[in-house]
């Protein structure tokens, strides 16, 4: 009887000593990975340089267990490959624009429309908020670690000052993916082009204009070949970006090292919200340093605007309604979301 119950004495003993040391020593991450991470901003870009600082907190909390090899500048996959690059397994993780690959976020686009924002804080959280909303299938070939969506999107002219709707009309102004369409909607011809081809089409005189975030003025260096800002806000529309994980690299991490990636995604959200407006604000600075003029829009011209633009909105419907998808839901979600979140 004794014997039995020393025995049991001591496997309670060894259990409790295997409890306390997984708790002074916290998750055991297992051996060593490395991840590539493939992104679409140039590495001096206020988000080059947020994806790194994610990638080194998470090797740090992971002690060193999950490690990162960092492209920038869409110098492993273009921009318009990121995706299915991840897809793929070309790299681990991307970071680039949704509306690069047209077509293929149908559902997501709604975030693209232009809804009137007013900061890259609420049109990330914005961006997250529908996702966790209506997770749509389209992502479900990867692992989503995050959704990004940049500052309010307004026009920006190299030569002319736009003032009103009818400055628009024949310039040739760059944009991609949704915003095509916004730039068409206010009586511009609109270019389609990566971002990154566009400094030099600004400079020549290939186009006359880029609808954008303010942020591009100084990470961009669009100050150099832009001197007017219009702001219209009630048109505004922004871009979605992604950041994903091959599901097959996600699925082969530990449980440990997946739960400490999903917190620091969480943290990221509202981190990449904060960073927009933070470069947003480091746009209008420079570009004024450089002598540009910022333009604001009359109260009943900006209102012109925004009912120019609805359209846009109403397509989307049509469009996402013959596909099958929700997407009177989706607008009708986001909408009431920015006005309770503004």
């Amino acid at each position: 009887m004794r014997a039995n119950s020393l025995s049991v004495l001591m496997c309670t003993a060894a259990f409790s000593a295997l409890v306390l040391a997984v708790t002074l020593c916290g998750p055991v991450y297992g051996k060593t990975v490395t991840l590539t991470y493939s992104n679409v901003f140039p590495v001096t870009h206020g988000n080059a340089i947020l994806a790194q600082k994610w990638a080194e907190e998470i090797e740090k909390r992971t002690n060193g267990a999950v490690k990162f090899q960092m492209f920038p500048g869409a110098t492993l996959t273009p921009g318009d490959q990121c995706y299915d690059g991840v897809v793929k397994g070309i790299s681990d993780l991307g970071m680039s624009v949704s509306s690069y690959t047209k077509g293929r976020f149908p559902l997501s686009e709604v975030i693209d429309l232009p809804l009137g924002y007013r900061s890259g804080y609420q049109a990330t959280r914005l961006a997250n908020a529908f996702y966790k909303q209506f997770k749509p299938k389209e992502f479900d070939d990867v692992k989503v670690m995050y959704l990004m969506a940049h500052g309010p999107g307004i026009v920006h002219t190299k030569d002319k000052p736009v003032s009103k709707m009818e400055d628009l009309k024949g310039m040739k102004i760059r944009c991609s993916g949704t915003s095509a369409k916004v730039v068409k909607a206010l009586g511009a011809t609109p270019v389609a082009m990566p971002q990154p081809e566009t400094y030099e089409a600004l400079s020549k005189g290939v186009v006359e204009g880029v609808v954008s975030p303010v942020e591009v003025l100084k990470g961009w260096k669009f100050a150099d070949v832009v001197k007017y800002t219009t702001n219209n806000l009630g048109s505004a529309y922004t871009l979605g970006f992604f950041v994903v994980m091959n599901k097959k690299k996600w699925d082969s991490l530990s449980k440990d090292v997946q739960d400490t990636i999903e917190k620091v995604n969480e943290e990221w959200i509202e981190k990449s919200a904060r960073n927009w407006d933070v470069m947003d604000k480091e746009g209008k600075d420079h570009s004024l340093s450089k002598g540009n003029k910022f333009i604001d829009l009359t109260k009943e011209e900006d209102a012109r605007w925004a009912q120019a633009v609805r359209p846009v909105l109403e397509e989307y419907v049509q469009e996402t309604k013959a596909k099958g998808l929700p997407g009177d839901e989706a607008l009708k979600f986001c909408l009431e979301w920015l006005k309770n979140n503004p």
